[in-house]
Parts: C-alpha cells; structure tokens; sequence
C-alpha cells in the first residue's frame, strides 16, 4: 500500500469517523445530517487536484460516464474480436460457465472498487440496504454498454429464438469482464 500525506489520511480518517457517527446516531434526521457532512468533506476535497488518495463518496453522472468511456475502451476490442462469440458460444453451452463468468467479473469490479486500494471508495448509499450503488452502477453499466454495442453491430441476435436470445446473452457476458473492469477503472482512476 502507498503512502498517504497527512492531509489525506485525515480526510480519510474524518470519513471512518463519520460513517461510525452514522452508525450510532438515533434518528434519521441525524443520519442525514451526518451524510451531508460527508458530503461537505468531499466537496471541500474537491478542490485538491490530486488524483490519488481522495474520498470517493456516491455516484452521479459523471461517474456514469467514466464508467461508460472505460467500459468501450475496454469493449470496442472485444466486439470486433471474433473470439468473443466463439466463446460466448462456449459458455451457451456449459451453463455453469455462464455462471462463473458473470460473478468473476462482478468479484473483480468489487476487488478493484473496494479491496485493491486504487482510491479510498467509500459506500454512499446501497440499494435495498445491501448493494453498494457505485458497484451496482459500473457493472449495470459495463453490462448495458457490452449489449447496447454488440447489438449495434449485429454480433447478436435477440429474436424470438430462446437458443439465440442466450447465445447473445453469453456472448455479452464474455464482451462484460474485461467492460466491467475498464468500467471500475473509468470511473476510479480519473479520482471523481
């Protein structure tokens, strides 16, 4: 792990200290108070042009599209790259491949977010209590960008045909790792 300045461990540790205080707190006016002060800490870090070592907290639009941009970095290859049909082909038919494939590239977009240390990512919110919301909206990005692509350019077929519809299905997974990875990078690295 690199070494923070001062200044950063303290936004950091104000940040840890803050979502203990939201932990503890009674009321939920009191949680709402707390979160805007974590979102007053971020804004005041805005101001820092540094890329590495800020809080990240939320994601918005811009977020959205760092994730966007990553997401076809990373994808653009892979669509025209036959060998993401035949092996999407593959894993149509080995079901349990599909399987695997979906969550290694969801581990690995919680690996870069959360464990890796690129940035210090904080959970703003979680849909339904449990599901972080930036690690729900990078991979729904990657995940919507690999069908919105290989569907334009016809490397998928969503007929009525069931065979077809998962043969797509699988060929967007393969094209959604390496998305869901420049997704998670895009909307990191960049600091935002």
């Amino acid at each position: 792990m690199s070494e923070r300045s001062p200044e950063k461990e303290g936004i950091g540790e104000l940040f840890d200290e803050l979502e203990e205080l939201e932990d503890i707190v009674d009321s939920e006016a009191e949680r709402k108070q707390v979160r805007e002060a974590m979102r007053a800490a971020a804004d005041a870090q805005d101001d820092d042009p540094a890329v590495f070592g800020r809080v990240i907290w939320g994601f918005d639009r811009e977020d959205f599209a760092e994730a966007v941009l990553g997401s076809l970095l990373f994808g653009i290859p892979m669509a025209v790259e036959g060998g993401t049909v035949d092996a999407g082909l593959h894993i149509a038919r080995h079901p349990l491949y599909f399987l695997g494939t979906v969550v290694t590239a969801v581990a690995m977009v919680v690996g870069i977010l959360y464990v890796a240390d690129f940035q210090d990512v904080r959970v703003a919110h979680r849909i339904f209590g449990v599901v972080p919301r930036r690690l729900a909206g990078v991979t729904l990005t990657a995940l919507g960008t690999s069908v919105a692509l290989l569907t334009g350019w016809g490397l998928v077929d969503w007929s009525s045909d069931p065979v077809l519809v998962w043969e797509s299905l699988c060929i967007c997974a393969v094209a959604f790792v390496p998305m869901a990875i420049g997704a998670a990078l895009g909307d990191i690295l960049p600091g935002s």
